[in-house]
């Protein structure tokens, strides 16, 4: 039997055969959500306002064990317009294109450093080479995190997506959030240039954005600036490797790299289910009525292999126009920082694929390991080698 963790494909298209929107309980006792694994359903959800994102509102009295942070349990993410709206304006231009376009020779540099330290013919895990570390030191270089405070924010970071485990989570969230408490109070003291410094200039200047929305807003970059973009860096590579002929392809010609970024974060999507929606009145989607009040999982990974959107969705064709895929989400939520993300995996897989041409897997697919996580999707390991 196919583990799910490894391939969850197979069982969600005989869900989304079944039903594109269908009831799931998590368990005995546990409140019924719906799960959206058609394409047309999940982009007409993620779009609609009816289903709230306001976590506070939706758990306020309902009494939990859990002891996450606020910073991190009511992020922007975890917010409705007008929240929403003024808080991302804060952030926007940061991640605009152009704005990216300036980061190109630091990350460029960063990636070449890294695969500098791979020796030629012995197997190296790409995942800890360079997956993980590349959106980390490139997402603190931003914020202006200190250099020798980075591998403990990023174990936190990667502690916070531990599934199963809500003593690791919670701990993590209040580590996470005391970190850059006291970070935010040093750049008071000693003013820069870095992303963090203007959200404080922006908090110190304005009586609508409160401190405990600014160390929400700088967890929430941190995290969300890294732990997706390595995920779509292992898939992708991962998805090469599996099909050699459009891997020989991108080598071939790897100015077709930017446009066969779309296809990939299509094919294996890094983000498996979009964050936490509730309806606030009755819906109708797909033709499945729920009621209000209700908790709807959206499967941005089933959604992406759709037949009735992306014919023959199982097999990885790089000059598919995929523009339409939800690996970035969709309406006012989508992934303020796609372009930062799209930049990293350009860059880091042109470099690997010119540097190696003669790249290739070191164990056998079905022996990767895969991460529990409940809503990222991405390799603990990828081990590789030249031979």
């Amino acid at each position: 039997m196919t583990d799910p963790t490894q391939d969850p494909y197979a069982a969600y298209a005989a869900m989304r055969s079944a039903c594109p929107v269908q009831a799931v309980s998590a368990g005995s006792g546990e409140r019924t959500s719906y799960l959206v694994t058609g394409y047309a359903e999940a982009r007409e959800a993620l779009a609609d306002a009816r289903l709230s994102k306001d976590t506070a509102a939706f758990f306020a009295g309902k009494g939990s064990p859990r002891r996450l942070h606020p910073a991190v349990a009511h992020t922007m993410l975890a917010t409705d317009p007008p929240e929403h709206t003024r808080l991302r304006k804060l952030v926007t231009k940061a991640f605009t294109t152009g704005a990216v376009t300036h980061l190109r020779p630091f990350i460029t540099r960063v990636t070449d450093e890294l695969l500098d330290q791979w020796t030629a013919g012995e197997p190296f895990d790409l995942m800890a080479g360079l997956a993980v570390p590349l959106p980390v030191i490139v997402i603190c270089e931003l914020l202006g995190v200190p250099q020798a405070d980075r591998s403990e924010v990023r174990r936190w970071s990667e502690e916070l997506f531990a599934a199963g485990q809500p003593d690791v989570i919670d701990a993590a969230s209040h580590s996470l959030a005391d970190y850059m408490t006291g970070l935010i109070a040093a750049k008071r003291r000693t003013p820069g240039s870095s992303l963090l410094d203007q959200l404080i200039s922006a908090r110190d200047g304005d009586d609508r954005f409160s401190e405990e929305e600014l160390v929400s807003l700088a967890v929430l970059l941190l995290v969300a600036g890294h732990e997706t973009t390595a995920n779509f860096l292992g898939n992708a590579l991962l998805a090469l490797l599996q099909h050699p002929a459009e891997l020989h392809r991108l080598q071939q010609k790897p100015d077709d790299l930017p446009a066969a970024l779309d296809e990939l974060l299509r094919f294996d999507s890094p983000v498996s289910t979009a964050t936490f929606r509730y309806t606030t009145e009755p819906v109708t989607l797909g033709g499945t009525d729920i009621p209000a009040g209700t908790p709807v999982l959206i499967a941005l990974g089933a959604a992406n292999r759709d037949p009735q959107r992306f014919p023959s969705p199982d097999l990885l064709e790089l000059d598919r126009d995929a523009a339409a895929h939800l690996g970035f989400g969709h309406g006012i939520h989508r992934c303020v920082g796609a372009p930062l993300a799209k930049a990293e995996a350009e860059i880091a897989l042109r470099a690997l694929l010119t540097r190696f041409p003669e790249i290739r897997l070191a164990v056998p697919p079905d022996r990767l390991e895969w991460r529990h996580t409940r809503l990222v999707r991405g390799l603990a390991s990828l081990p590789v080698t030249l031979r």
